[in-house]
C-alpha cells in the first residue's frame, strides 16, 4: 500500500507585461503508473520569442515522458534528455523564425519507490519541504552564483544587478550547450512538498513563508495565494510574468472494503 498519495496544482500570472512567456505542466507516464513529472519553464527572448521557447519545453517533456518506460529508460537520463531536446528545438527554431528564443527550465519526477529527482538551469527554482520545514533548494545559474563557486569575489557585481543577474546556463543559447544541474532524495513520505516557481514570484517570499503556505493549504490554495500575494507585494514595480508549481504528498486515503454478509445453508 502507498504511503502517500500525490496531490499537484500550479498558477500563472501574466504582471504587468503583455504577455505571459512563462509555462508549467503536470504529466502522468502513461507507461509508467505511479511516477509524476511536473515541468516549469521561463521563456525569455523578447515579444513572443519568450513564449515559443516556454511551449518548446512543456511540448518536448510531455513528449518524452510518455514514452518513458522503467523497464527500459533511467529516469534521471529522460530528464537530461528533455533539455537537451528542448534545447536543440529552441535553437533551430530560433534559425527558422528570426527570434532569439531562451528559457530556463526546472523539472521533477516522482516515482512510486519514494524517489524525487529533480533537475534546473537557469534562475527558476525547485524548493523542497518537509510540512513546513524547509530542506533545500536549487542554486541558480547566474553570473554571481557562477563567481561565487570559482571563489571570485561577486562582491565588484554590486550597483550592477543586470550583469550580476545575468544567465549562464539557459536552453537556447547560441554559443553554449546546456548543463542541466541533477539532485534527488530518496525516502519520501506524506507531507514532503516541493515548490517550482520562476524568478517572477519566489523574489516575493523568503523559505519559511514558501514552507507555511504549502504546509496549511492545498496545491490549488497555495498557489492561488502565493500569486495574490506576490502581486500585492510587486506594488509600484513593473512586475515579471509569475507561474508556480505545487507538489505535495498527503496520506493516502482509508478503503473501507465494502461486502455484504449472507446467510450460509448448513450442510446436511
Amino acid at each position: 500500500m502507498s504511503q502517500y498519495k500525490i496531490e499537484a496544482g500550479t498558477g500563472q500570472h501574466i504582471g504587468d507585461r503583455q504577455e505571459q512567456q512563462d509555462r508549467a505542466a503536470l504529466f502522468a507516464a502513461p507507461k509508467a503508473p505511479g511516477y509524476m513529472l511536473a515541468v516549469v519553464a521561463d521563456g525569455m527572448g523578447g515579444r513572443s520569442g519568450g513564449a515559443l521557447a516556454a511551449e518548446q519545453v512543456i511540448m518536448t517533456a510531455k513528449e518524452i515522458f510518455e514514452r518513458f518506460s522503467p523497464l527500459t529508460d533511467d529516469p534521471e537520463t529522460i530528464l537530461h534528455t528533455i533539455a537537451r531536446e528542448a534545447d536543440t528545438v529552441i535553437k533551430l527554431t530560433a534559425i527558422s523564425s528570426e527570434k532569439r528564443p531562451h528559457s530556463t527550465i526546472v523539472l521533477l519526477m516522482l516515482t512510486p519507490e519514494g524517489k524525487a529527482l529533480w533537475g534546473h538551469a537557469g534562475d527558476s527554482r525547485l524548493y523542497q519541504f518537509r510540512g513546513p520545514n524547509f530542506v533545500k533548494r536549487t542554486e541558480d545559474h547566474t553570473y554571481s552564483a557562477h563567481l561565487a563557486l570559482q571563489n571570485r569575489a561577486p562582491s565588484t557585481l554590486q550597483g550592477n544587478p543586470a550583469v550580476a543577474n545575468m544567465l549562464v546556463n539557459f536552453l537556447g543559447g547560441a554559443q553554449r550547450e546546456v548543463k542541466l544541474s541533477i539532485d534527488h532524495y530518496q525516502g519520501l513520505q506524506s507531507g514532503d512538498a516541493f515548490i517550482l516557481c520562476t524568478d517572477g514570484l519566489w523574489q516575493y517570499f523568503s523559505e519559511a513563508e514558501l514552507g507555511a503556505a504549502i504546509a496549511t493549504h492545498s496545491p490549488r490554495q497555495a498557489c492561488e495565494m502565493l500569486i495574490k500575494k506576490a502581486r500585492e507585494r510587486a506594488i509600484g514595480v513593473k512586475a515579471d510574468n509569475c507561474t508556480i508549481a505545487v507538489v505535495k504528498l498527503s496520506k493516502p486515503d482509508v478503503v473501507t472494503p465494502e461486502y455484504k454478509a449472507r446467510a450460509m445453508r448448513r450442510a446436511v
